[in-house]
């Protein structure tokens, strides 16, 4: 019934205690995540190493996750370290040696009102093989666009949290910045700053410094970003935290996206429509081709993630251990 087209390699997923063909359905229309959106996951990417696959920074993601339940009120059914060993166990069963995963905790089927009070919640954990999420140009430079909607605002909800029913906000974002011809979008905060992708934290460098933003700007503080500025900062760059306006972003040297899906990938053209009721404009970061702090810090993140740098290896949970 459902092919796995669009998830190459998947071959069975997990969904509370079993396995199932990946084609096989289990869940029921009326369950109220599908509803409401009353739902939070995890993003995780695992990677070939010398010792076979690891999962990078597993652990921290699933602190994430258990955080995320207690913000939307749900009562964990298996602990952290179940959860650990079930994606082991998901990545061993599909033979993976590289793969997304996503663990995806819901309530499930019983009412339908609002408050879930007949809806138990339950755990999916699934996993395929993906590849460059902004495509082939994440190697050369992507464009992006700056949305008229404002990032939902950090003193409006727990930021630390990833909330599926959130989401629709970053679908739309991508959506609208597709249709200008831009290959993602961007947001700003209420303050009128530079807030994130849809679901990416964004850098740029200026001078030789590199500068992103926190919680305080209404931005998910994403796992792969606190892991670059800590790396930056071993590799004996300069970096900054704090707000970054649009003319920071219009006129820097470099700029690049960071996320356990995008990886780490440069921004080259920044098409401003923040503003609904005047022409958009475009700006070309740098000179319009990936730079070199960028690549250093890209070529520097794939060598953690495979293993390549003993200092890292604390990131890393190898799945056949």
């Amino acid at each position: 019934m459902f092919e796995n087209t669009n998830y190459p390699k998947a071959k069975k997923y997990w969904y509370e205690g079993k396995f199932y063909d990946w084609a096989s359905p289990v869940a029921h229309l009326m369950t109220h995540a599908l509803h409401y959106g009353t739902s939070v996951f995890e993003g995780i990417r695992a990677y070939p190493t010398d010792k076979g696959p690891a999962v990078f920074r597993l652990k921290e993601h699933i602190d994430r996750f258990e955080h995320s339940a207690d913000v939307a009120r749900m009562k964990m059914p298996y602990t952290k370290e179940q959860i650990i060993e079930t994606i082991k166990l998901t990545m061993r069963e599909n033979g993976m040696q590289s793969a997304y995963i996503r663990p995806l905790l819901f309530y499930s089927y019983g009412n339908l009102g609002l408050v879930p009070k007949a809806c138990p919640v339950e755990l999916l954990v699934a996993v395929w093989e993906w590849g460059a999420y902004l495509g082939e140009k994440a190697d050369k430079g992507v464009s992006s666009y700056i949305v008229p909607w404002r990032r939902i605002h950090h003193s409006q909800l727990d930021m630390k949290a990833k909330l599926g029913g959130l989401y629709i906000l970053s679908t739309i974002a991508g959506l609208i910045a597709r249709e200008k011809n831009c290959d993602e979008a961007i947001f700003l905060n209420l303050e009128g700053n530079v807030a994130e992708g849809p679901g990416e934290n964004l850098f740029v460098i200026k001078k030789g410094i590199l500068k992103t933003n926190d919680r305080s700007e209404s931005i998910l503080e994403g796992i792969t970003r606190t892991s670059l500025l800590e790396m930056a900062k071993d590799m004996g760059l300069k970096t900054a935290v704090g707000p970054i306006t649009r003319k920071e972003l219009f006129g820097a040297d470099e700029a690049f996206f960071s996320g356990t899906a995008v990886e780490t990938t440069p921004v080259v053209q920044v098409t401003d429509g923040s503003d609904a009721g005047r022409e958009a404009k475009t700006y070309t970061i740098g000179n319009g081709a990936i730079g070199p702090i960028t690549r250093q810090m890209r070529q520097a993140y794939q060598d953690v993630v495979r293993g390549k740098i003993a200092r890292y290896a604390k990131w890393l949970t190898l799945v056949n251990e």
